[in-house]
């Protein structure tokens, strides 16, 4: 394919077009220049002709990005780098163009930021080798990957494809944009800030790299963006893979393994993607399930939301629920979860009857409210008046008698088993 003219085809109207439509539908903070993305539609059509002709000159000028701390999970942070509307609306205009290009490059194994594929596609090609009988696993972290990719290297592997200078010029200037960190500019030397547009397509090229060298040795290997497992058949193997490949990523790519958290081991202790694995006596072969912590986080994220001194309403709170459900089944579907959703099924009612409970405030509205909901009178003035701690009171029958899953249900609130079971591939 003919590489040499791609700025004209970034600059149609047809791909600005579309790239305005995704950065408005993907919304966004505002970078330095403070520039909402609700207010791009007016600056293109005042600055927009501008902007093409400066592309075309290789004189348009990146903003630095806003640096953006965000918590892990587990600890620590990662950093974000906020690009300007503007400079957003550029990237991915040259995404648009790119991607078709690099997509009959890129491996079949390689799932991450990548159109029409998911992780849901990784965890089941993983399961498929694995139970092929590669049952040890080499899990390679890379150490702060879009923090430490080489520009030099990065603009090599670009350069044997894309001939067309304007863009090479201009993706060159997006690397070395800077960062702004509270009001103060430092350069970008190396990587490509995570947040960009541009980088996930960045990352895949450099990271393609990766995945001819490991499809070279012959090993089987399933990546997403940069987390990559590789599953062979000994303790022997999985252990000269990792010497070999921590070798050429460090020496030719030119990133960093992170040797404290990369590590040789079995299905049953790997965490890739959320998902655990386990080994189903039964049918003789590993299946995937959403990952302890997984779980841990989803509980926490729950607990947030049935909180008794929150306050909203607790129409509000199902709502919250039920988006909090619905995403979190449908990533894990493909998992094995169904005791475990009814569990979770449990714990949610449970904390939303405590909810209702508060809502009923005070003893006499409470009795009443119970009456309503076909409790006879003594039983709902004990329960009411009993002057028991609200956790004590909505785990005894006579609320669950009265606030029945199926009102819980008529509410609105989803159950996670029935939700899963529809949806769920493994069942």
């Amino acid at each position: 394919m003919d590489t040499s003219n791609l700025m004209e085809q970034i600059l149609s109207s047809d791909n600005l077009n579309r790239a305005y439509l995704q950065v408005v539908r993907n919304k966004g903070a505002e970078g330095v220049d403070g520039m909402k993305y609700t207010e791009l539609k007016e600056h293109l059509a005042k600055h927009g002709e501008n902007i093409k002709e400066q592309l075309r000159r290789r004189k348009y000028k990146p903003q630095p990005v806003r640096r953006v701390e965000i918590p892990k999970p587990e600890g620590g942070v990662r950093n974000l780098g906020v690009p300007t509307v503007t400079d957003r609306f550029v990237q991915q205009a040259i995404a648009q163009v790119l991607t078709p290009i690099y997509e009959e490059q890129f491996h079949d194994h390689s799932y991450g930021f990548r159109p029409n594929r998911c992780a849901q596609q990784a965890i089941i090609t993983a399961l498929d080798m694995m139970n092929e009988g590669n049952e040890w696993i080499v899990d390679i972290d890379l150490e702060r990957f879009f923090d430490t990719v080489n520009h030099d290297k990065l603009m090599t592997l670009i350069g044997r494809t894309i001939k067309d200078g304007e863009v090479i010029s201009i993706i060159r200037k997006f690397l070395v944009s800077g960062i702004m960190v509270d009001d103060e500019y430092k350069g970008s030397v190396i990587g490509t800030p995570q947040g960009g547009n541009l980088s996930p397509l960045l990352a895949n090229i450099m990271l393609n790299e990766l995945d001819k060298e490991m499809e070279q040795r012959g090993l089987h290997f399933v990546r997403y963006a940069d987390d990559c497992i590789i599953m062979v058949g000994s303790e022997m193997s999985a252990k000269r893979v990792m010497r070999n490949l921590t070798k050429f990523i460090e020496e030719k790519l030119g990133l960093k393994v992170n040797v404290t958290k990369s590590k040789v081991g079995r299905p049953s202790g790997l965490k890739y993607l959320g998902f655990g694995f386990y080994f189903d006596s039964k049918a003789h072969q590993f299946k995937a399930k959403p990952h302890a912590k997984s779980v841990v986080r989803f509980k926490a994220r729950m607990k947030q939301l049935t909180c008794r001194s929150w306050g909203v309403g607790n129409d509000y709170k199902v709502k919250k629920l039920n988006e909090l459900i619905r995403g979190w089944i449908n990533y894990f579907k493909i998992g094995s979860m169904k005791t475990l959703c009814a569990k979770l099924d449990s714990n949610i009612r449970y904390r939303l009857r405590m909810c209702i409970w508060k809502h009923w405030k005070t003893p006499q509205n409470r009795a009443k409210n119970l009456m309503k909901l076909g409790i006879d009178k003594d039983r709902a003035k004990w329960t009411a008046y009993s002057g028991h701690r609200i956790a004590f009171i909505c785990s005894k029958s006579v609320v669950n008698v009265a606030i029945t899953n199926k009102r819980l249900a008529s509410f609105g609130l989803i159950s996670m088993l029935d939700y899963y079971t529809k949806r769920c591939v493994t069942c």
